[in-house]
């Protein structure tokens, strides 16, 4: 009995182990002048980032948009490179999207005209 309770010890800490560097909770940068948290995990073989808290200059507030998707389907590129989709919550569309991951900080990218065009969110990850 000991050995088997052993070895998934030891499978359920190398899966946790495992978890990618970008899942976790990340700060927006302010977007016409509300900010958000949200949390990034595993949707299918990729990542999607969900919308938890959001504030604004007179604190946290009760946005529409929780809940929402912002970060959609993000496929590991290697390198801390991501690509998939990302929604802007101000203008209510959807870009071609782009994560560079460093550690704690993350640039995220919206883009268009096939990802020549894009604007950027440097995002921080919340501990």
């Amino acid at each position: 009995m000991k050995p088997i309770i052993l070895a998934l010890g030891l499978v359920l800490g190398a899966g946790a182990a495992m978890a990618d560097p970008i899942e976790g909770m990340w700060q927006t940068q302010p977007d016409d002048g509300a900010y958000a948290q949200v949390q990034i995990a595993p949707c299918g073989p990729n990542y999607c980032g969900t919308i938890v808290r959001t504030f604004k200059d007179g604190g946290e507030y009760k946005s529409p948009n929780l809940g929402r998707q912002i970060v959609i389907d993000m496929a590991p590129k290697g390198s801390g490179a991501y690509a998939g989709k990302v929604w802007r919550p101000s203008n209510d569309k959807t870009y071609i999207g782009k994560i560079a991951l460093n550690g704690d900080a993350m640039k995220l990218s919206g883009c268009v005209a096939g990802g020549l065009i894009c604007a950027k969110q440097n995002w921080s990850r919340l501990k």
